[in-house]
């Protein structure tokens, strides 16, 4: 039976062709290598790893705490959400090497050993703090060789529908389905900074605290400009209170009212004569004050005439800052990169994949996703060429990651040899220099 199944597989087109699987000894993504050498550049699987309380006893732990969470990062970067494809993915050469340790020799853990990992080792208390910050801590292993000139925060919700019995999971009537309802912070390079799963049916800004605090808790010894921009969920009086006391400019969209329409009444009078093709905008700027705000605050009304449409569309936002009006609104309409960032974790890493039945479970694997995207768009930004820089994570993992490799064992080296079609030699050797330049970097001292 064994002999059977290594036979060779035929095609009646051209019957000189044979197929044979090698899994062992060839993989299709041979790119996780540029991902794991920058991974070495900056420590950062290994010293996160290095937090986590490993409390397995035996003598049979066959993969330790750095093995198994490179595994479940690294097998979510090239699209392997689901647990189940542990078992495959375990004779992979390319992930083995990722891995290292033990599956370098024997194989990576299977889906047992991954399982075990992410649904009872990351759901301890302890373990679960400290992959909830791992996203932070990144960043920061990064901007130490890297160093950021002013940071700009947006926070945002997103949705990640479900089809099961999952925990937490509650019909949302906003987004008409089933769901978890997820927070993510992000700073201006789209890196994650900070996210955290939550039941389905909360309001957008709830937990904000959580999200937001240990972020600004953490750049306070830096002297850059700090910002945030947030969605009308946001607008919020405690939240405008904290980010005074922390010195943040913000630019938060503000939900309109009467009082509101009032200040911007004398634009509203419809433009005389034939509408131009491109929106008239006119902008106010105003002091005001809500009930529930301990003083007034500047606003700024926003009105477009749109041709073919009889109405404008008026807009609001709260801010303290002092530049022209047209100015704060086009820093505000900057958070819509966020929204992409979050589409590109939905669709590169699959970060909605949220198929475990306990809700921390699905926590763990939340945090997993963030974590491999975080990798993804570090390479982006530090490693990629000006000729390829605005390739998606999608289009990297497509072109960059699924190459074909097959791995040949020599007495001193292990060669991978990578097909060359999306990405040529001269480009993967750009990109392996460019992340070794970044590691000789010079790194600075994080803030105290």
């Amino acid at each position: 039976m064994g002999e059977r199944r290594k036979e060779a597989l035929r095609v009646s087109f051209d019957r000189q062709i044979r197929i044979e699987f090698h899994g062992a000894r060839i993989s299709s993504d041979g790119g996780l290598i540029a991902y794991r050498d920058l991974d070495e550049a900056c420590g950062l699987t290994l010293q996160s790893a290095q937090q986590l309380f490993d409390f397995r006893t035996g003598n049979n732990i066959r993969h330790n705490m750095t093995a198994l969470l490179r595994q479940s990062i690294y097998s979510r970067l090239a699209g392997y959400e689901d647990v189940n494809d542990a078992q495959r993915l375990s004779v992979d050469p390319v992930l083995r090497h990722v891995v290292g340790g033990r599956a370098i020799e024997k194989q990576a853990a299977s889906t047992s050993e991954v399982g075990r990992f992410e649904t009872d080792i990351l759901t301890d208390t302890n373990n679960l703090d400290v992959l909830i910050a791992m996203p932070g801590q990144w960043v920061q292993r990064v901007a130490e060789h890297r160093p950021i000139k002013k940071l700009i925060l947006d926070l945002d919700s997103s949705v990640s529908q479900t089809y099961g019995q999952q925990e937490g999971t509650v019909y949302n009537g906003h987004f008409m389905c089933t769901c978890y309802h997820p927070l993510f912070l992000f700073n201006q390079n789209g890196d994650v900074e900070r996210a955290l799963l939550r039941r389905g049916n909360v309001h957008s800004a709830d937990d904000w605290r959580s999200v937001l605090e240990p972020v600004v808790e953490r750049y306070v010894g830096e002297d850059i400009a700090k910002y945030f921009r947030g969605d009308a969920a946001f607008a919020q009086p405690e939240i405008y209170e904290y980010l005074e006391a922390q010195s943040y400019g913000y630019a938060i969209r503000l939900p309109g009212n009467e009082v509101l329409h009032t200040q911007v009444e004398h634009l509203l009078t419809r433009p005389v004569g034939r509408p131009s093709k491109q929106p008239l905008i006119r902008y106010h700027s105003f002091e005001y004050q809500a009930n529930s705000w301990d003083r007034p605050r500047r606003v700024i009304g926003k009105v477009e005439w749109h041709q073919g449409e009889l109405l404008p569309r008026v807009n609001f936002v709260v801010t303290n800052l002092t530049s022209s009006a047209k100015r704060v609104v086009r820093f505000y309409n900057q958070r819509g990169t966020a929204e992409q960032w979050i589409k590109e974790g939905k669709h590169a890493v699959r970060w909605t994949r949220l198929s475990c039945q306990g809700f921390d479970a699905n926590q763990v694997r939340l945090q997993l996703h963030v974590l491999a995207y975080n990798l993804g768009n570090f390479l982006r930004r530090v490693a990629l060429p000006s000729s390829v820089k605005h390739w998606t994570l999608t289009t990297l993992r497509e072109k960059l990651i699924k190459i074909g490799a097959k791995v040949v064992h020599h007495a001193r080296y292990v060669t991978f040899q990578l097909a060359e079609v999306a990405v040529p030699r001269f480009l993967y050797r750009m990109i392996l220099q460019r992340i070794r330049r970044f590691a000789a970097t010079p790194t600075r001292a994080a803030p105290t």
